[in-house]
């Protein structure tokens, strides 16, 4: 069970796309990770490099996913890292998956409103109305 757990700081770069799979429901999308760096000499912070990775959040995690994430929003996400290389049409291509535990908006860059879904009511497990319910206390 050596596998490669990495936890990503960055911001939702594509629209969550959701599916509902016979293995159960699962959300994927790009998420940009821009490094920034100090320049003394100027007195700035500038942009370095930025990674993409898609990810991918499995079973309630995905629904949710699906209710909660919007691009450009700041992000935290945990999970197992899976690089591969492939040939597709003649070009290598090298792609950076992660496989989500835990994903959560970037609290030192904003605020958010949790809202615990509960087995059973429609209402708070329907993706398309979770941004629309109030919070469950």
């Amino acid at each position: 069970m050596n596998e490669t757990m990495v936890t990503v700081v960055g911001n939702v770069a594509t629209t969550p796309v959701y599916r509902e799979l016979p293995s159960g429901p699962v959300a994927r999308f790009r998420l940009a990770v821009t490094s920034r760096y100090f320049d003394a000499v100027k007195n700035t912070w500038n942009d370095g490099h930025t990674n993409f990775f898609t990810v991918w959040a499995n079973r309630s995690l995905g629904k949710n996913v699906q209710g909660s994430l919007s691009v450009g929003e700041p992000v935290i996400v945990q999970g197992r890292l899976k690089v591969r290389d492939e040939e597709r049409g003649g070009q290598h291509w090298t792609s950076a998956d992660i496989d989500a535990q835990a994903i959560g908006h970037d609290l030192s860059r904003g605020t958010a409103a949790f809202r615990r879904v509960l087995k059973g009511d429609a209402s708070l497990t329907d993706p398309a109305s979770l941004r629309e319910t109030e919070p469950v206390g």
